[in-house]
């Protein structure tokens, strides 16, 4: 399944790009998420977890830098893990491109993810909407990240907290009503009465 999203930074695409190349220091932005060893070489050992509804998931897994494109400032990262209690798999390559937007960035994130057990059952939709949710949160602690390495303060490398299902999940949920709501209503809008 293929997930495309993009959000803005307020600040020039090198200081970005610059902080991408602390790959735990990016994984700490995403809920749920963290490094739990440097294999070396672009290599990384870490954890994601998340809760929606009555579900929990933990994947232990691997991620790799698979490619670092300085010029195209675009980064690709292949990862594979598995729910510790068995109940699924999940591979994904996420393509991250940086682009000049007015005087801060816009990062466009491309997911290519494939997931099998508990996790499969919520459909593309929603896994789409929560991605979206996640993406946002990423974005805002991103932007945190950046202005607190700009003042000189230390990285917040608190224990991760599991991106958490009900305001993911509301949140989710609203996003698809919109969806359902704008099929329905929008062919409608132009119809002559």
């Amino acid at each position: 399944m293929l997930i495309s999203n993009h959000f803005d930074v307020a600040q020039p695409v090198e200081k970005v790009w610059r902080f991408f190349d602390n790959v735990p220091d990016v994984a700490v932005c995403l809920p749920g998420a963290e490094i739990t060893e440097d294999l070396g070489d672009e290599n990384y050992l870490g954890r994601v977890s998340v809760r929606m509804g009555p579900v929990a998931l933990r994947f232990d897994g691997k991620a790799a830098i698979a490619e670092r494109d300085e010029q195209a400032k675009r980064i690709v990262v292949d990862a594979a893990g598995s729910e510790q209690r068995g109940r699924g798999e999940a591979s994904m390559k996420v393509t991250a491109v940086l682009t000049r937007q007015g005087t801060g960035t816009r990062v466009a994130v491309t997911q290519d993810l494939q997931i099998t057990g508990a996790a499969a059952q919520y459909g593309r939709g929603m896994i789409s909407d929560v991605s979206s949710v996640l993406m946002r949160d990423f974005a805002t602690n991103l932007q945190e990240a950046i202005t607190r390495k700009e003042r000189g303060e230390a990285p917040a490398h608190a224990a991760p907290t599991p991106a958490r299902g009900f305001r993911i999940g509301f949140q989710a949920a609203l996003m698809a009503l919109k969806r359902v709501f704008a099929r329905f209503f929008l062919p409608y809008q132009g119809s002559p009465s």
